[in-house]
């Protein structure tokens, strides 16, 4: 039988299949099942807090332009998305891959 996972714990397997071994971010409601999943994966993925989520952007883009892997960070919906902004434009400009994972509130 297949074992059962939830959505981030099945997005944290997807990014250590791309060699990833840490993630920046900032908790947010909008981020919860990603903090459950990091905290359960804890010793798949290392979880890097950072004081904000454009310190996290920029620091995921460095990673990838010193390892070669991509870097990944995430923030929670709204303010936290737009805080993003920053290091994907600065992947963009030097045409580099990086992920930047954002939470989204419930639709109705």
């Amino acid at each position: 039988m297949a074992e059962t996972i939830n959505s981030g714990v099945a997005a944290l397997r997807t990014l250590e299949s791309w060699h990833v071994d840490h993630i920046y971010g900032i908790p947010g409601g909008t981020v919860n099942n990603l903090m459950y999943a990091l905290d359960a994966e804890k010793d798949r993925i290392k979880y890097i807090h950072v004081r904000h989520e454009e310190v996290g952007a920029l620091a995921a883009v460095a990673d990838t332009k010193l390892t070669g892997h991509i870097g990944v960070a995430f923030g929670s919906a709204g303010p936290g998305a737009t805080h993003l902004y920053q290091g994907a434009y600065d992947a963009m400009a030097d045409k580099i891959p990086a992920l930047f994972i954002v939470g989204q509130n419930p639709q109705a």
